[in-house]
């Protein structure tokens, strides 16, 4: 049998295999290395959860900022979120907020923009819209004569550890209700409050409603603490405080160790987690060496 004629092509047909054996290599390399590189990828479950939550969290923050609309408001209680709302930088609210720590009060809209530093033109879009107390406005238009009318004095303040719920009523703004709530919550520490400050902890109590409160009543008969050394606290210790929990308490230790010390309290505010707004109450449990 003759065999040759088997084995046997043209040139063309060589031609074709040699082609078809090029398609078959390249076909072949291509799966090698599309396969090796899925078999290298990788998702990391927890931390694409974690970008689709930044992801819809800033979704949202732009939906809010499209349908934010500027209602009147007193100047004195721009928070950090409503702050970054209305275009003020972190600079800007930080210096509000320090301003309001030192238990300082803004007035007036010169003072605002000589506290927070804030541009000419941010002023103007945001001026409109403050609502300072009617009292300080009535203060202004009969230079002080009308204030004296609507602020007792502390002679004629009721003590805020005493007052009924009755008395209470008499605060515009203040029904049965709240009036109930703020008792409650006198009640519940013996000897009562230890500044008027801590009616920011009643719920349901407005500034505005805690200045009108104030005009009236005052802690006469502070409730007696046994104030902690700042430089001194334990953990344990810290945690006694309101408002302090177990984290923060690391915190604040970790700080005085790191920088030997507190040199003053409002230093607390530099502490990571440190609740700014509830500074002034914080300090009443606190005593620096």
């Amino acid at each position: 049998m003759n065999m040759k004629s088997h084995f046997t092509f043209t040139k063309k047909q060589r031609n074709g295999i040699f082609l078809l054996l090029a398609i078959i290599v390249v076909l072949q390399c291509t799966y090698f290395f599309i396969n090796s590189s899925s078999e290298d990828l990788q998702v990391n479950n927890s931390q694409w959860v974690h970008f689709n939550k930044e992801l819809d969290s800033l979704r949202s923050l732009k939906l809010e900022k499209e349908n934010f609309k500027i209602k009147t408001y007193n100047p004195n209680y721009i928070s950090d979120y409503k702050g970054t709302l209305l275009g003020m930088s972190n600079e800007e609210i930080n210096r509000l907020i320090n301003y309001r720590n030192s238990n300082k009060w803004i007035n007036s809209v010169d003072q605002f923009q000589e506290v927070t530093q804030v541009s000419d033109s941010l002023l103007q879009i945001l001026a409109p819209y403050f609502k300072f107390p009617d009292w300080i406005n009535a203060s202004k238009k009969s230079n002080g004569s009308k204030l004296k009318n609507t602020v007792a004095s502390s002679f004629e303040k009721i003590d805020l550890n005493t007052a009924t719920v009755l008395e209470l009523q008499t605060v515009n703004g203040v029904g049965q209700v709240l009036a109930n709530r703020i008792v409650r919550f006198r009640n519940k520490f013996p000897g009562g409050f230890i500044a008027s400050i801590q009616l920011q902890d009643v719920y349901g109590l407005s500034m505005e409603v805690i200045e009108r409160i104030n005009q009236k009543f005052e802690v006469k008969t502070p409730r007696k603490v046994d104030k902690i050394h700042l430089n001194r606290a334990t953990v344990a210790q810290l945690v006694t405080i309101q408002h302090i929990d177990y984290d923060l308490a690391q915190n604040i230790v970790e700080y005085r160790l790191f920088n030997e010390n507190y040199k003053k309290l409002n230093e607390l505010l530099k502490v990571k987690g440190f609740p700014v707004n509830k500074f002034d109450i914080i300090k009443l449990y606190l005593l620096l060496d």
